[in-house]
């Protein structure tokens, strides 16, 4: 047994056997098919007579069977990997060999020859029958024993969370072309009706023991269905338990576009990083609506190579607009999106802006000459602390670079103009959200005047025209340049400590791409003046958080400090979607904000007086007249909270 075992163990450690290696064994399968048949057929002392011309007559049959196998590839796969399918075609390379082998036959006959075997000897289906049946079994045996011998070798004991089609889908992807992994169980997720036994391994059901069951079978990875991604990350106690017992999770990448039926086998398993688990539904969009919106059109995006600009500016490609004009200071950052437009979008027209939007000149000059159909206005400085040490610098930017790329907008006639904002903007407690209302309240109130029928003078023009100002507002991107999830990772690869700013700190989080189509949905349904908000789903505790990152590493001895609220932050931030702060829209992660509306004089005076603030920079004074535009800013944590008290 020890001999069998290391030669099984020898051959299947080997990559694969040559292709002509399984083409000459098939033919032995036949050639000897063919004897065993005569000699069953005639007797011993029959077949010792004629060996001979039935050896010759055999040797034809033999090449007609290597063209059918050659036409079927029955030999042009790994045994060890063999499915129904290939079972399938050696059946039916060894049926049609035996029809063309009787159909030579027949029309030998009719010319008075010899027929291929002798008349007395055996039938072409008898070697059919024998051959298919040796060939089948040669590699269901091979199959088995490799499941057998090499399991504890090359892979992992798995299980698969789901029973339907994905799930299905994926077994199949296991069981036919990928020995990483040997299927041992399947989950049914709660509310699926389940069975003892799929797929030849048993089904459990979801309850609070389903962990001891996967570590009873010694399971080491559980394989997510790409349908029931959404029931997965909703069973927290279960992802805790999984993250506990150093079970491994695994997913198969981009799975919200699965569409339920093509191959699962050749998509690369992932294993999952923190993203993946934080609850989130999936996002449906109005694909025809926002096609009409920008295919063919001339789009201009501001902060191009940011977190969100850069995703943007991918998702805005993808509807084929006639041009893209791209602006953002960040010189190195915008050289990858030039990169990235003539690599994969190459059809497309594409100017690369490499500027400040608070170059007004300049600004100009890029309107005047492309002509812009639709704005999406991502351009801001968003980090927190340091707009809490910089206000002067967050109203030249954040506020002033707006107001000059909306007066533009509408003075060259831009149809619709997208202002990306912030949940920091509802009762601001810090300068960047502060900033951001004041961007908001200009726009809302252009966007008034304008329907009004009054165009600004500073913006009459030839082009003028009534643009429509839609803004949106979420909470924290996951991935975006300085958000928590990167420089957690960071910290653990370096070995710790990971920095906490509070045990009670509570966040909501929404994927870049996510958040972008949300930006284009709301883009397209907005008629002007709305300020969208969206649905983060669950908030998330950031200590939580961080302590299951450190799990899902690996990691041992990780340390998590508590470094204290830094300035302007929250400790929990406002509720977006609450139904006393907002009203619904066809979409059901989009709401419109109920907010003060300002009227357009009031709203330009006060920015008027906010830019002789900056002006003196004399940060105190700038904080001081944001306060009186807003007066729901109330500073948190910051030094300008002296303010509040006067």
């Amino acid at each position: 047994m020890k001999i069998v075992k290391k030669l099984l163990s020898w051959y299947f450690s080997k990559a694969a056997l040559p292709y002509w290696c399984i083409l000459v064994l098939d033919g032995g399968i036949v050639a000897l098919s063919g004897y065993v048949s005569q000699y069953l057929e005639v007797g011993g002392l029959d077949f010792a007579v004629d060996f001979r011309p039935f050896t010759r007559g055999l040797f034809v049959c033999l090449t007609v069977y290597m063209i059918m196998f050659r036409l079927f590839h029955t030999y042009s796969y790994v045994v060890r990997y063999s499915s129904f399918k290939d079972l399938r075609n050696v059946a039916m390379a060894n049926v049609v060999a035996m029809c063309a082998i009787y159909a030579i036959g027949f029309i030998a006959s009719l010319y008075d020859k010899e027929p291929l075997l002798l008349s007395s000897g055996t039938h072409p289906w008898r070697i059919c029958v024998f051959a298919t049946l040796a060939m089948m079994l040669l590699r269901m045996v091979t199959k088995n024993l490799y499941d057998l011998f090499m399991e504890d070798v090359n892979a992992n004991r798995a299980f698969i969370y789901g029973i339907r089609e994905g799930g299905v889908a994926l077994a199949k992807g296991i069981n036919l072309s990928n020995n990483r992994f040997t299927l041992v169980g399947f989950i049914a997720p709660k509310g699926d009706h389940g069975m003892p036994y799929l797929m030849g391994v048993p089904v459990y059901a979801q309850d609070e023991n389903v962990v001891e069951r996967m570590k009873a079978a010694r399971a080491r990875v559980i394989i997510v269905s790409p349908l029931q991604v959404e029931r997965f990350r909703e069973s927290h106690d279960m992802v805790e338990q999984l993250i506990e017992a150093e079970i491994k999770i695994m997913m198969v990448p981009s799975a919200e576009e699965w569409d339920g039926k093509t191959d699962l086998s050749q998509r690369k398993l992932k294993e999952v990083d923190i993203e993946d688990l934080l609850p989130r539904a999936q996002i449906q969009l109005d694909m025809d609506a926002i096609g009409e919106l920008l295919c063919g059109k001339r789009i201009l995006i501001t902060g191009a190579a940011g977190s969100i600009g850069s995703e943007m500016v991918r998702q805005v490609a993808l509807f084929r607009p006639e041009e893209m004009i791209l602006i953002d200071q960040a010189e190195t950052p915008m050289h990858d999106i030039r990169l990235l437009m003539s690599r994969e979008f190459s059809f497309i027209k594409t100017t690369i802006v490499v500027s400040t939007i608070c170059n007004q000149e300049y600004m100009e000059g890029v309107f005047k000459a492309h002509r812009p159909d639709y704005v999406f206005h991502a351009a801001a400085y968003k980090h927190v602390p340091m707009m809490e040490d910089e206000p002067v610098m967050a109203v030249m930017n954040n506020v002033m670079g707006t107001r000059i790329i909306a007066d533009l907008s509408v003075k060259y006639g831009v149809k619709k103009f997208v202002m990306i904002s912030t949940d920091k903007a509802v009762n601001p407690t810090n300068v960047m959200g502060c900033s951001k209302r004041i961007c908001e309240i200009y726009c809302q109130s252009l966007n008034q005047t304008l329907e009004s029928g009054v165009i600004p003078d500073s913006m009459a023009s030839p082009y003028s025209g009534k643009t429509q100002f839609v803004t949106t507002r979420f909470g924290n991107v996951l991935g975006s340049n300085g958000s928590v999830i990167p420089i957690f990772k960071k910290q653990i690869r370096n070995g710790g400590p990971l920095t906490v700013t509070h045990p009670d700190i509570v966040r909501y989080f929404m994927l870049i791409p996510e958040a972008c189509k949300l930006v284009l949905e709301a883009g397209t349904m907005g008629h002007g003046g709305e300020i969208f908000v969206f649905d983060m789903g669950t908030p998330v505790k950031i200590l939580d958080l961080a302590k299951r990152m450190i799990a899902l590493s690996g990691a041992e001895d990780i340390e998590i400090r508590f470094s204290g609220l830094r300035d302007g932050e929250k400790l929990y931030e406002e509720v977006l979607a609450s139904a006393e702060s907002t009203l619904p829209t066809n979409h059901p992660k989009i709401y419109v904000a109920k907010v003060r509306k300002y009227d357009y004089a009031t709203a330009l005076a006060n920015e008027e007086r906010l830019m002789q603030a900056a002006h003196t920079l004399n940060n105190m004074e700038v904080v001081k007249v944001m306060k009186e535009i807003v007066p729901e800013y109330k500073s948190n944590h910051s030094a300008y909270e002296v303010l509040d008290k006067k």
